[in-house]
């Protein structure tokens, strides 16, 4: 029997998690008094489960090829109710082998998908050699198994859309390594693929002080879901009222300084509709100040016969001479990395390569 695709198979364990959590709140609903419930043996259960055990193994192997330096940390998350005392966050990062520019390296934060680890992400996407080469250091954060059991960044949840959970953790070890190596505060970029897509944008909607611009593969719409079955939904489907989410953020922060984004999607994605970034270019465009009527540049390309390249579109958003908004929309190319390395779930070896797509957009955006 052939085997399914990674992206098949990632959307139906999160469809059977999704389903399990439904279960859990019916049971808890139905009855009156209150049981004891065995929390730790399902956390157990949640921390043994295949995907867990997966990334634990690959981890040990995982050690990305550039000549830079490959620095391993962690961060203490602060203590919450119910959590256990001395979580810690771990990072990985990324420093050019060559000398610091005057003002420091540009940053380019990478989260990881659902069921990738960072150092996976890492080795998938290729992005320390592109780093190298054009002038980056890169963050690389990991989700912890305890908060989500296939390490899918929580970006559904709207505490963490309110600036809560994932997004103040990431928020804060943003500022850690940038005092700690001097990175420049002006040109920190947020990226990610799918879960990891979404908390980048989530991320930088509540930071733009903080967050240049962002790259988003394969990401699902801003400010929907809100629990995993909704979040499923919204993969599958979209959400019902995109512009609600933008126009929240833009009363909340009257001189909203715009948020330059790329946007990236496969047309035979299954796990995240390529509904999500058309309704993502209406929410950037919205957010960028541009009419949802703006005209943008096309420049198309024809795959190469020897299968290196799919055939792509992108369409760019200016304000002014600069470009604020690129939408690339790849055919054929299903949930994966586009240019990845192939030999990881979740990346596509045929092109165009979606990291340095994302290092030459990041490049042309600063905050002043």
């Amino acid at each position: 029997m052939a085997k399914s695709a990674p992206g098949m198979r990632l959307l139906r364990s999160l469809t059977r998690a999704a389903k399990s959590q439904q279960k859990m709140v019916s049971r808890l609903l139905a009855v009156s008094k209150p049981k004891a419930q065995p929390k730790p043996k399902r956390a157990a259960v949640a921390l043994r489960s295949p995907a867990a055990l997966e990334l634990r193994k690959h981890d040990r192997k995982e050690t990305p090829v550039a000549p830079g330096k490959w620095l391993a940390a962690h961060i203490a998350l602060p203590q919450l109710p119910g959590q256990p005392p001395g979580r810690r966050m771990a990072y990985w990062l990324y420093l050019p082998d060559q000398p610091a520019p005057a003002l420091g390296w540009p940053l380019i934060v990478m989260l990881h998908g659902c069921q990738q680890s960072a150092t996976q992400f890492a080795q998938g996407t290729r992005m320390n050699r592109v780093a190298e080469q054009k002038g980056y250091a890169v963050l690389y954060p990991q989700q912890l198994a305890s908060s989500q059991a296939q390490r899918c960044w929580r970006w559904y949840d709207s505490a963490t859309q309110q600036g809560g959970g994932d997004t103040e953790l990431l928020a804060m070890l943003v500022a850690k390594v940038c005092v700690q190596h001097g990175f420049n505060v002006r040109r920190i970029y947020a990226c990610g693929l799918s879960a990891g897509a979404g908390m980048a944008a989530v991320l930088a909607l509540n930071h733009p002080e903080l967050i240049a611009a962002v790259g988003l593969h394969s990401g699902p719409v801003f400010g929907a879901g809100h629990t995993p079955a909704g979040a499923l939904h919204v993969m599958r489907h979209g959400a019902v009222s995109h512009a609600d989410a933008i126009e929240g953020v833009l009363r909340g922060r009257p001189g909203f300084p715009g948020m330059p984004a790329l946007l990236i999607q496969g047309d035979a994605d299954h796990v995240v509709h390529p509904v999500n970034q058309q309704q993502l270019t209406r929410q950037w465009l919205l957010l960028n100040g541009l009419p949802l009527s703006a005209r943008a540049t096309v420049t198309s390309r024809d795959a190469t016969r020897s299968g290196s390249r799919h055939a792509h579109t992108i369409r760019d958003y200016a304000a002014g001479n600069k470009v604020v908004l690129r939408v690339a929309s790849i055919a054929g190319l299903g949930h994966a990395w586009s240019g990845g390395d192939p030999e990881w779930k979740f990346n596509a070896a045929a092109g165009p390569d979606a990291s340095r797509m994302m290092a030459a957009f990041f490049a042309q955006h600063r905050r002043s």
